[in-house]
């Protein structure tokens, strides 16, 4: 059986890029401008403030994790803020462990993340798909996770990207599929979470080449016609045939990038039945035909 979140994962290609620790201690009050890289952290002692842009602000205490895989504008503070610093995320970047607030004695908070990458470069499309944010408590195995990331990143051994990408890919499985079912804004991770929209959605993924229809979907989920499509534009965030062409798309660019297939091959694998309406169908998706597309990533290296 197919596997959608998977297979979104794979297709984003995590790379792990930094990892640091952050203290505080007194009153503080820190905001970051919006990064746009997927971020994580796990609060090992104290608690914190997080407001993160769009979303109800929450407290992280000890023994939580946060996922922002797309990360907006956010702010962390003590539960009684102090005087609020600004910092661009984006042109100060610390590389090295972070203190807020009082300088000296022991910190009262401490937390261990970092960000990365995603080597797509259709990633912001598929980040579309997860939630802004997503906020745990009481899963310890994903603080071991971040610290197995930490330990590796400060290695410099044969095959540590290799251990780091992986890694990556099993923190963001891991965490998304501890995700609260029903507390996930619309996207893939919502859908999944209804047994029938799922059903649906693992027969999508499980055979692009199909040319599903709408009434082929719904019967997929068993359900009638208009049920069917208004749950699934509710729960997932877009139409049945949108979120079918964004996947297909989706896929069509990784095949395009690894340049080893002609175009009409391409077109087969996403379920065109020619070339030309493949590339009449990418070029109206992305704004660029097919074949320029994979000159322009491969000219990239």
């Amino acid at each position: 059986m197919s596997d959608p979140l998977a297979q979104v994962i794979e297709l984003l290609r995590p790379q792990a890029v930094f990892s640091k620790g952050i203290t505080a201690a007194g009153h503080w009050a820190v905001e970051y401008t919006e990064f746009g890289r997927p971020a994580f952290a796990a609060m090992t002692m104290g608690s914190c403030r997080l407001s993160v842009e769009g979303e109800e602000p929450v407290t992280v205490q000890a023994g939580d994790f946060v996922l922002l895989p797309a990360t907006p504008r956010f702010g962390m503070s003590s539960l009684n803020p102090g005087p609020l610093r600004r910092i661009d995320a984006r042109t100060d970047p610390a590389k090295h462990e972070v203190r807020h607030g009082r300088q000296d004695g022991p910190p009262e908070m401490r937390q261990f993340g970092g960000w990365f990458t995603f080597a797509a470069p259709d990633a912001a499309l598929l980040v579309t798909l997860l939630p802004r944010m997503i906020h745990l408590r009481g899963v310890p195995r994903l603080t071991q996770l971040v610290h197995m990331l930490g330990e590796e990143a400060a290695r410099d051994d044969a095959g540590r990207d290799l251990i780091l990408a992986r890694l990556v890919e099993i923190l963001l499985i891991e965490a998304l599929r501890a995700a609260p079912e029903g507390a996930a804004a619309p996207g893939l991770l919502r859908g999944l979470s209804d047994p029938r929209i799922a059903s649906a959605l693992r027969s999508l993924h499980g055979n692009i080449t199909r040319a599903w229809k709408v009434p082929d979907l719904a019967e997929a989920a068993g359900m009638s016609r208009s049920a069917f499509f208004e749950r699934f534009t509710r729960m997932v965030g877009s139409r049945p045939m949108e979120y079918l062409t964004t996947w297909r798309m989706a896929v069509a660019r990784d095949l395009l990038r690894q340049g080893s297939l002609a175009l009409d091959e391409v077109a087969a694998r996403v379920g065109y039945g020619s070339a030309s309406t493949f590339s009449t169908a990418f070029s109206r998706h992305t704004g660029q035909p097919p074949g320029r597309y994979a000159k322009a990533v491969l000219a990239e290296g």
